[in-house]
């Protein structure tokens, strides 16, 4: 059986190495790894136009948009707050047009940290800019306990409480239209959210590729197939 090709955006930055220090388009080799490892091709989707992630989506069997940047503030009607961090506009741009691609076609479609944010701003929601707590230091990834809500598509694959992989200080806000929450943290942060079947749309808040549980990228890789 031929593997189902999964997209996974990146980052667009300054980046250094060996003799080289130039802009580049990043993505940290966890991410082509867990799909990899969970039955799936991984392909990497830099920045572009918007106007072409039609055309890119319909060559995708699933799409993953990835962590990153907090997503601008302007996308949801907020002004900054200061802890806000800077913008990536052609990160915001892209991705928005990717997931909404993806929505509009039926690609299945997870989003990760930022990507489960992007996806509730896609539909309409908003973002609560700074929570304390689910960042352990600057650059080290935490952990924290999850709970997921009985009968969602994420209680399907992962039916128990988990200990998952964590780094951010956002979180959703008011969910975006047709969302419902599908995990929650010990305080009550939503950090799960899903579209009703039959779409395959899910994001979580954690990072999936930083640990060793394969079952949400399994199940998109077998939406995928599907």
């Amino acid at each position: 059986m031929t593997k189902p090709l999964i997209g996974v955006t990146t980052y667009l930055d300054q980046a250094r190495w060996g003799v080289w220090d130039m802009p580049a388009a990043l993505l940290p080799a966890q991410y082509p790894r867990l799909v990899q490892a969970s039955g799936g091709l991984a392909a990497m989707l830099p920045p572009d136009e918007p106007s072409a992630a039609e055309r890119v989506v319909a060559r995708l069997d699933a799409l993953v948009v990835a962590g990153g940047a907090d997503v601008e503030p302007v996308r949801y009607g907020a002004a900054p707050d200061p802890r806000t961090g800077p913008p990536a506009r052609a990160r915001d741009d892209w991705e928005l047009a990717l997931v909404e691609a993806a929505l509009a076609s039926g690609t299945p479609l997870l989003g990760i940290c930022r990507g489960m944010q992007l996806l509730n701003v896609a539909l309409g929601g908003t973002l609560v800019q700074h929570l304390d707590g689910h960042v352990e230091a600057v650059g080290v990834i935490g952990r924290h306990a999850v709970k997921p809500v009985p009968g969602t598509r994420y209680a399907s694959l992962v039916p128990e409480l988990t200990s998952v992989p964590t780094y951010h200080h956002q979180a959703v806000d008011r969910l975006g239209t047709g969302l419902a929450p599908s995990a929650h943290a010990e305080d009550g942060t939503v950090e799960a959210i899903e579209l009703a079947d039959p779409s395959w749309a899910l994001g979580v808040q954690w990072h999936p590729e930083m640990g060793e549980d394969l079952r949400v990228m399994r199940g998109l890789v077998a939406a995928a197939e599907a």
